[in-house]
């Protein structure tokens, strides 16, 4: 017979037929004369209840059938008489696919700590929390694709070696074939990289903007979807070495065609989401509620999951000026009565966390995009302003995360481009190819980059990015 997922079995009005379903054991409870099991097959955050007569499925089943366990059900689907479930599956034949032996099997249904279940992350896909998690990012993906799709964008697949470095911080991972022991020198007693694979210095990227650009001024509207790389050694629960980027780049675009742009992909995404994931929602909002009592009064969240994902779509996001923002933080309370770990004491410095989720909030109880950065604390490609202290830089700024989105109109401006380039020490000569495109029929353009895995925290009320991707490279971890 062939098999019918689950998700289509727990929600189907369509019952009293044969049916078959396969999945792995949550949990089983067994009487003398009754087995109650939980099947669950990753299509839903349901499990679908098997009812299995002990006489007629076999003690010798029955006892190889424990939590982890993979089974195949035949039955009848019907009507459930109990609570929690719609349908259930009348067992007539159970076939063990794959035994768990209960003394060894570490994820027995019990409450595991997310610590426990990083060491387990070859397994942690069969919880209810990561099920759901890899659900919502699916959609996530999806709806990514949607947006840009829909609005006549083109995906790019930029590299991810390179020979540049977009931001220009020099925290990449090295690519290179050479001999680590004993590399070949040059006269200068330097590593020469002539006799690499590919004949110069190589790193994994840190962004795809760079090469998108390159896209955008021939092809309008380009987006990049795909892994980017950082060596910072941070080990928050807000930073990974190896993420998901999601970087458009718009030509004929200005900051305000920008900001335009990145407030209707997040107010799309949370909306489909919500449309798409709910079940999975109630869950991690649950999830989220039960874990915010264990939390002290004040580090408790004002919304719960749900609420903060409505307070997105709810109204237009502010935008004001980073001088703006300096001065309602210099003169906040919470500034006068030393509450933030990072005073603020005038212009030019760098916003932290602590601030910009202070201004969405406390002051302006709504996402917040700033712009118009002091030049010194942002990287070479922004517009410059006609002040000459500042550049045309937005970040968006939300409940819980803070900076959700950091983007720019760039710099079109060959000399300009090139004056800033000179005074951040930047080798000319690896940059050619980007100056060039100054040069030959340059345009107003802009683009922003959305760290995926910090929308996903948004949109699963996860506290730490290392559960929002399957597999997390952090400083000293590379399981999996």
């Amino acid at each position: 017979m062939k098999r019918t997922d689950i998700v289509d079995l727990v929600g189907t009005e369509k019952v009293n037929v044969k049916v078959n379903a396969k999945g792995w054991v949550r949990t089983k409870r067994q009487s003398k004369n009754v087995a109650f099991i939980a099947l669950n097959d990753g299509s839903t955050i349901r499990n679908l209840q098997v009812v299995a007569d002990v006489a007629a499925i076999g003690e010798d089943v029955l006892s190889k059938i424990n939590t982890g366990a993979s089974v195949s059900v035949d039955g009848m689907l019907v009507e459930s008489g109990g609570s929690g479930q719609a349908n259930e599956l009348q067992a007539e034949s159970i076939e063990v696919l794959g035994v768990a032996d209960p003394d060894v099997y570490p994820l027995q249904p019990k409450r595991h700590s997310l610590e426990f279940l990083r060491e387990k992350a070859h397994l942690r896909f069969r919880t209810a929390t990561f099920s759901a998690i890899t659900r919502v990012r699916h959609a996530m993906i999806f709806g990514v694709h949607k947006f840009f799709n829909d609005r006549g964008f083109y995906n790019i697949h930029t590299p991810i070696i390179t020979g540049s470095d977009a931001e220009g911080a020099g925290e990449m991972f090295r690519v290179s074939v050479l001999d680590p022991k004993s590399p070949p020198l040059d006269e200068q007693g330097n590593v020469d990289y002539t006799q690499d694979f590919f004949g110069k210095e190589t790193n994994l990227t840190v962004s795809g903007q760079l090469e998108a650009e390159l896209a955008a001024l021939a092809m309008s509207k380009v987006y990049t979807f795909g892994p980017t790389f950082r060596a910072e050694n941070s080990n928050t629960s807000r930073h990974l070495a190896e993420f998901w980027m999601i970087e458009p780049e718009v030509a004929f675009a200005d900051i305000n065609d920008n900001m335009d742009l990145a407030e209707d992909m997040l107010k799309y995404l949370v909306e489909y989401v919500l449309e798409n994931c709910m079940e999975d929602l109630e869950f991690l909002n649950n999830r989220l509620k039960e874990e915010e009592k264990h939390k002290k009064e004040q580090d408790r969240s004002p919304m719960n999951l749900i609420e903060r994902l409505e307070f997105v779509l709810a109204e237009k996001f502010e935008r004001i000026s980073y001088t703006e923002a300096i001065d309602v933080l210099r003169n906040s309370n919470y500034n006068k009565k030393k509450k933030f770990s990072f005073p603020i004491e005038g212009w030019g410095a760098d916003l932290q966390s602590e601030h910009e989720r202070y201004l969405v909030e406390k002051h302006y109880k709504k996402p917040v995009i700033i712009t118009d950065y002091p030049k010194d604390i942002k990287a070479f490609y922004m517009k410059q302003n006609d002040d000459g202290k500042t550049v045309r830089a937005m970040d968006v700024l939300f409940p819980q995360i803070g900076e959700i989105i950091g983007g720019s109109q760039r710099e079109e401006e060959y000399d300009k481009l090139l004056m800033r380039i000179e005074e951040m020490k930047i080798p000319k000569e690896s940059m050619w190819w980007f100056i060039e495109t100054r040069q030959f029929g340059t345009v107003p353009h802009s683009g922003f980059g959305l760290g995926f895995e910090r929308l996903m925290l948004f949109v699963t009320g996860m506290g730490n990015i290392r559960d929002v991707i399957p597999f997390p490279r952090t400083p000293q971890n590379a399981e999996f």
